[in-house]
């Protein structure tokens, strides 16, 4: 310690022994440098999991908001034709929502949400942006049950638009199709024609939409054609609809007292 102290050249020999140890100093600290390195490696890789696994959720959050919006965009879209719809009809309509669906095939009927609390009454029109849907025929306190117009049992007055040549349509049990019932082979019907409801039998107004003609077929040797006729309604894709309030009928005026 003392010729440390006031030996220069024991100073100087310490300087030259700790350059000759200085690649083994370096060597015995690798594994240590290696060691925090890994570690580092280690933790980033850990950080980028936690990290991807965060950016996955929220791109799936987004990606649900994304498709909500879809949704609404579709279903504003859908009422916006469906209030168009509703200023084309002269009567008071009200708006109802489709709650179910008949599951028996050969019905074609939905639930709608309101009933007698509403004063939904029997055979209302029921109608989307497209034209007729059906009518109401069972009623409960908060739902009423409508039949659609392609259920076999239903039959609706129609007459063409273009030539006012008046018919039945009746469902034949097909969602997207109809026939005309007796069309003789000489009237004046074509395919493209638009169907409306022509007001008798009381139930519907007259002038709505009902369907397009979609064929004729005209035998020479049958004294009818068969007219098949394609719904305006869009019937399995709906939800939104019109309740259609019809005027009261005026009562028959009160029998005069015989004197």
């Amino acid at each position: 310690m003392a010729a440390d102290l006031y030996s220069a050249k024991v100073r100087d020999g310490r300087a030259y022994l700790s350059l000759i140890l200085t690649p083994l100093q370096w060597i015995v600290d690798v594994p240590s440098r290696v060691a925090g390195e890994v570690s580092e490696v280690v933790v980033d890789r850990s950080l980028l999991l936690k990290e991807n696994a965060k950016l996955k959720a929220e791109a799936l959050q987004l990606e649900r908001k994304v498709q909500q919006n879809d949704a609404l965009r579709q279903e504003n879209g859908r009422l916006r034709s469906l209030l168009k719809g509703s200023q084309r009809v002269d009567e008071e309509v009200v708006l109802v929502e489709l709650i179910g669906v008949n599951p028996d095939p050969f019905q074609h009927q939905v639930i709608i949400n309101q009933g007698s609390e509403n004063q939904v009454t029997m055979g209302q029109p029921i109608l989307d942006a497209g034209g007729v849907m059906g009518q109401v025929t069972e009623i409960s306190h908060y739902t009423s049950r409508v039949m659609l117009i392609t259920d076999a049992r239903h039959a609706l007055p129609v007459e063409v638009n273009r030539s006012g040549f008046r018919s039945i349509a009746l469902g034949k049990g097909q969602l997207g199709e109809l026939e005309l019932d007796h069309v003789p082979d000489t009237a004046d019907i074509d395919e493209g024609d638009l169907i409306v409801t022509s007001g008798l039998g009381g139930r519907f107004p007259r002038g709505y939409p009902v369907a397009t003609v979609s064929e004729v077929i005209r035998d020479p040797g049958q004294s009818f054609s068969k007219v098949k006729i394609k719904p305006t309604a869009m019937l399995n894709k709906s939800r939104h609809l019109l309740l259609v309030n019809l005027p009261a009928r005026p009562s028959d005026p009160p029998e005069e007292e015989q004197e």
